[in-house]
């Protein structure tokens, strides 16, 4: 073996690792990370920990294998953001999650100023968002005007080559950088009253820089490695799924859900608002996310069943037990909120038309529904109209697979492939990793389609 690839991918509760030959993983790992919580809302990770678990895992690699390593590269979550101050440590990461900028943001909502930087960046004005948490902390003057705004790529980036750098598909989803011009929008900027040399140097996603000598000698990777920006985990969730299956469009259900498109051409709509993020030159990802996906079922699994296990495993038996729509109860998925198509973090779930005949069983599978038909809004609004893949521990139950199915009305291939690492590797190389491929189709039942979409036209009214 020789010119490994080494991709981590950092996530919200763990870092990945993939040490990839001849697009083969030869060795993978996962570390865990912590999340913290404070007031008001915040949520943030320790800037020091994701550092000190990249450098552990790195070195839990063997060490002939890393002294082969040729190419290093990073997937980052979105949102970030890490105040930077001269001569002031702040160890804390603000993380998409965090909702410090939610009063701030519902106000902003409702200017014009908020559609025509929303249709200038491709970036929801949502409190996730680095623009909406910048827009906060100057609010409350709680750091001063020389504070640099870097988040988690721009902290491993400095960490391996030694300036603050950023790639533009992370870059994309700040609701900073012009979607048109891949640089910082100056009237953003302005209106947040910051400047260019307070943000990191942009980079393309396939920009390639020298790694660290210290940190090459620290860590035993040869001084020759190159390290590549990189890009975003959904954008390359997406295209590691396009690459493998030929599939444009993914739906990824984890603890939240998203649904993504990669297109060759932006597509925005001012009312609804999908995303529209840059992964290289000639394509974005286009999609629409959701707070509500696999963290729904895990609710229902505790309040209807004594054990998670048990609850999954009689799936298949409630859904014989309650006929399509539930006998007429509805679920309003909204546990956790709602981004698109609503972005209304106060949004609420609740049953509707529960009677005295109402069954657990009916509850229960208007919860699977429900959730499910609130991902239909978001393929509808991304414009997914072909076959879909779809990723996550919801689809370990073939019973779900085939139901996402029957309710998108979309074929579905069930894909391993839609993996940042391996987004990573095909985006960098150019090469298929030979693990990734599509491994079964499930075909929707056009007869219980027409059904639900009855239900969808005025579920959500």
């Amino acid at each position: 073996m020789k010119d490994l690839f080494l991709g981590i991918d950092i996530g919200t509760t763990a870092i990945k690792i993939g040490v990839i030959a001849s697009g083969a993983f030869v060795n993978q790992q996962t570390l865990p990370l912590q999340t913290f919580y404070g007031d008001n809302g915040a949520k943030y990770q320790s800037a020091q920990e994701l550092l000190a678990q990249i450098k552990q895992g790195i070195t839990n690699i063997p060490l002939d294998w890393r002294q082969l390593i040729a190419t290093i590269s990073f997937s980052a979550p979105m949102h970030s953001c890490w105040p930077v101050t001269p001569g002031q440590e702040n160890d804390q990461i603000f993380i998409w999650a965090d909702t410090q900028a939610q009063a701030t943001i519902r106000d902003f909502q409702q200017s014009n100023q908020a559609k025509d930087f929303y249709l200038k960046t491709g970036t929801p004005i949502h409190p996730m968002s680095p623009f909406a948490k910048i827009k906060y902390f100057h609010e409350q003057t709680q750091y001063s005007t020389s504070t640099k705004w870097y988040g988690i790529k721009e902290l491993v980036l400095q960490a391996f080559t030694g300036v603050a750098r950023i790639d533009l598909a992370t870059a994309s989803a700040t609701g900073l950088l012009n979607l048109s011009t891949c640089q910082w929008d100056r009237e953003i900027l302005t209106a947040l009253a910051i400047d260019e040399d307070q943000l990191a140097e942009l980079a393309d996603t396939t920009a390639r820089f020298s790694l660290v000598p210290s940190l090459a000698s620290q860590l035993a990777l040869p001084l020759n490695a190159t390290v590549v920006a990189g890009a975003s985990d959904g954008c390359l969730a997406a295209f590691a799924g396009y690459q493998t299956t030929g599939t444009a469009n993914s739906l990824t259900i984890g603890t939240s859900a998203a649904v993504r498109k990669v297109s060759s051409v932006t597509a925005l709509d001012s009312i609804h608002q999908n995303f529209c993020y840059y992964l290289n030159a000639d394509q974005y990802v286009i999609g629409a996310p959701s707070n509500n996906g696999g963290n729904v079922i895990a609710w229902a699994s505790e309040k209807f069943a004594q054990h998670a296990s048990e609850f999954h495993a009689e799936i298949p038996t409630i859904l014989q037990q309650s006929p399509i729509g539930a006998n007429g109860v509805r679920f309003m998925p909204f546990l956790n909120g709602e981004r698109a198509p609503y972005w209304d973090a106060n949004k609420q779930a609740e049953f509707k038309n529960m009677t005295i005949k109402t069954t657990r069983a009916d509850l229960i599978r208007s919860v699977f529904e429900g959730m499910l038909l609130n991902l239909h809004q978001l393929t509808d609004l991304v414009g997914v109209n072909g076959p879909i893949t779809i990723s996550g521990g919801v689809f370990q139950s073939t019973a779900l697979q085939q139901l996402t199915a029957d309710i998108l009305g979309l074929d579905c291939w069930l894909s391993a492939a839609n993996e940042p690492i391996a987004g990573l590797y095909m985006l960098i190389t150019g090469q298929q990793l030979q693990t990734t491929i599509a491994t079964h189709k499930i075909k929707f039942n056009p007869q219980v389609h027409q059904q639900y979409q009855q239900y969808y036209q005025h579920y959500f009214d």
